[in-house]
């Protein structure tokens, strides 16, 4: 008998763990692969999408805020509804990783699937063949030319271009040129952020003091931020000057 409740207890124990790591709600979309639902800040796993100062080619061959659309095509397709998200781990910067369900749902195999992001086959092959789908259909960032998202952080002139079967001969050097351009990727994209000496990461609105002096060189490590919440979310914090 005792044994009996013990393992009815055990069960009951680990199906309320099981639910504690689920988090339900109408979330807040920071970009293409980060939410926030209440005070839980969350990374979509398996996946990643462009951040927000990131910038792609067209089928024209011009630039375009890449990164912004993935954000707003999130928000149209499932910004308003409950999401569930079935945490898996908690990575360095505080964020939990999960998988999110929307009316059952996957919401990262519609991200991949729709072009607005990668598989990340660096740590799961779950979205493989979705991003080859999105690929070949050639929907979202796939219609021209782009960087990886976990390329575009770190860009110099070996970085390689993806994108449509033809990418333009000068696609790289444009991509390339819009790292170190003082002109933000958007008009919603204008506070700057940069590394400090001591390697910490200091966000610059517009109203800074110091904000005209920063100059912006991907060599510097300088990045655009499109709010205060993007830039906090990234491990930077403002300026005390």
């Amino acid at each position: 008998m005792l044994k009996t409740l013990l393992t009815a207890g055990l069960l009951l124990s680990l199906s309320t763990l099981a639910h504690a790591a689920d988090i339900t709600g109408v979330p807040k979309i920071r970009d293409g692969d980060q939410v926030q639902i209440g005070s839980v800040r969350i990374r979509l796993g398996g996946i990643d999408a462009p951040s927000t100062d990131q910038l792609c080619l067209n089928t024209k061959g011009e630039r375009w805020t890449c990164g912004v659309a993935a954000r707003d095509e999130l928000i149209k397709h499932a910004g308003g509804k409950s999401w569930t998200c079935h945490a898996r781990s908690v990575d360095r910067h505080g964020r939990t990783i999960a998988r999110c369900l929307v009316d059952g749902e996957d919401i990262q195999k519609w991200l991949v699937g729709s072009g607005w992001a990668l598989a990340y086959t660096r740590l799961s092959h779950d979205y493989e063949a979705d991003q080859k789908a999105a690929r070949e259909a050639k929907v979202g960032m796939w219609q021209g030319a782009f960087i990886a998202p976990w390329d575009w952080r770190v860009r110099n002139k070996k970085t390689p271009v993806l994108g449509a079967a033809k990418v333009p001969d000068s696609a790289h050097a444009i991509l390339l040129a819009s790292a170190s351009g003082p002109v933000a990727p958007s008009p919603d994209c204008t506070i700057k952020g940069n590394v400090n000496r001591s390697g910490e990461c200091i966000y610059h609105k517009p109203t800074s003091r110091w904000y005209a002096r920063i100059e912006m060189k991907i060599s510097k490590g300088t990045r655009w931020f499109c709010s205060v919440e993007d830039a906090e979310a990234a491990g930077c914090r403002e300026t005390r000057r």
